[in-house]
């Protein structure tokens, strides 16, 4: 039973309620007199008792267990926000966050079938933001937030972090103790890297000279490679490195990378194989090169992205490998200028990685283009959906589509659909696309 099941009862009022299926957030959901009831760390199946108030519910009690839950293996499980799902079985598990792709593509009208889930936890997760707040006292609270509310859960230890991430979280208590005096929340985004831990802080602004003198001798103590507040530098005692394929990056503070090591190398794999036999691509939403420093170990790589610094970065890693194919960069804003189908006519093949947001122009551009391959790769079902929804309007077939686990026990999924051309544009989709 999870720590919220755990809650005491006294003066409370509960409900009885059996759970339908699991929802978009790993909540269990429950059909109330006035609609649908979502309770987390319930499971589908099950017979519970919860306290309701509106459309939210705490669990309880578990009255009936589903023969699918295990015992979590995480002490913070059931307060900690951080997974939602801990107690599912394997199976059920998988199927379910397969279920949130093949769900929002039903929605959309795409009838594609969705592949298994890959599992690309690997090690575990290379980054973490972990939070700081401050009692009334001397207290300094550390760790990850509560579920459904804005307090911490101050952790030792997180059990899905990679080795790599052992020391961040003595890190970060360091800098907390450090930054106290001010009082103010603090969010620390912690990256390890091969050269060792990447700090970025945030929510203190700009630092005196006693603070910065404090947070220098942080990084000394606890051998930080880089820190930094707000993205600008306190200390770099080493520069941090990331491998993309066989080149190395330097990457700027703060640059977007996938969560896991072992995630960003299947996500990659999934774009290389289906740029095989390409001679031209073209990378949209490109950050420092995730998917461009591989490719032009074969082809030649446009790496487009609104991030300045994170191109700088993919251009000066691809520089220093001269045995790559030529690899070109453009710093533009894709939601407002995504390319056009006439400046899509030179490539061969396109790989876009938008934000959550997803790419709703830059697929309705692709979508009235005659672009033979287009690789969508995404971390919303949702707005994934809707711009494979746009392509296949436009005349392209989905030819697979693979969702990939690297934030194990939480909803969040990767995505990567790989399409062709098969069907040229009617004039009545060329009218609807724009």
């Amino acid at each position: 039973m999870s720590a919220a099941a755990e809650a005491p009862k006294t003066n409370r009022q509960y409900t009885t309620l059996q759970i339908e299926r699991l929802g978009q957030r790993g909540e269990g959901i429950a059909q109330g007199d006035k609609g649908p009831i979502y309770v987390p760390y319930a499971l589908a199946g099950e017979t519970i008792r919860a306290e309701v108030a509106g459309d939210r519910g705490d669990l309880v009690e578990i009255i009936e267990a589903s023969p699918e839950r295990i015992a979590p293996f995480c002490p913070y499980y059931g307060v900690c926000g951080g997974c939602a799902v801990q107690a599912l079985a394997p199976i059920a598990y998988a199927e379910w966050k397969r279920g949130l792709v093949a769900a929002a593509l039903k929605r959309a009208n795409v009838t594609a079938e969705v592949g298994a889930l890959v599992d690309a936890h690997g090690e575990g997760r290379r980054r973490a933001t972990f939070h700081a707040r401050f009692g009334p006292g001397k207290e300094v609270h550390v760790g990850f937030m509560k579920a459904r509310a804005h307090e911490i859960v101050a952790i030792e230890s997180c059990p899905v972090l990679a080795s790599s991430m052992a020391s961040a979280l003595p890190a970060a208590r360091a800098i907390a103790v450090a930054l106290k005096s001010a009082r103010k929340p603090l969010d620390m985004l912690f990256t390890a890297t091969l050269s060792g831990l990447d700090v970025d802080i945030r929510g203190h602004g700009a630092l005196d000279a006693t603070r910065l003198a404090a947070l220098i001798g942080v990084a000394e103590r606890h051998d930080l490679a880089r820190l930094s507040n707000h993205g600008m530098l306190v200390i770099e005692r080493r520069a941090p490195i990331l491998r993309m394929g066989k080149t190395d990056v330097a990457p700027p503070t703060g640059a977007f990378l996938q969560a896991t090591e072992s995630g960003e190398t299947a996500l990659a794999q999934a774009v290389t194989e289906a740029f095989s036999g390409s001679a031209r691509g073209l990378d949209l939403f490109a950050g420092v090169g995730t998917f461009s420093l591989r490719l032009a170990e074969t082809i030649q790589v446009h790496a487009a992205d609104s991030d300045g610094p994170a191109l700088a970065a993919l251009l000066k890693a691809a520089r220093a490998r001269p045995e790559l194919r030529p690899v070109s960069i453009e710093k533009r804003d894709l939601f407002r200028r995504p390319f056009t189908a006439a400046e899509l006519a030179p490539y061969d093949a396109v790989v876009f990685d938008p934000p959550r947001a997803g790419a709703e122009l830059q697929a309705q551009a692709l979508a009235g283009s005659m672009t033979p391959l287009v690789v969508a790769v995404s971390c919303n079902p949702i707005s994934f959906a809707r711009d494979i929804a746009l392509l296949e309007f436009g005349g392209y077939t989905v030819e697979s589509i693979k969702p990939f686990d690297q934030f194990r026990y939480s909803p969040h999924v990767e995505i990567v659909a790989v399409l062709r051309r098969v069907a040229k544009k009617t004039r009545r989709s060329r009218k609807l696309l724009g």
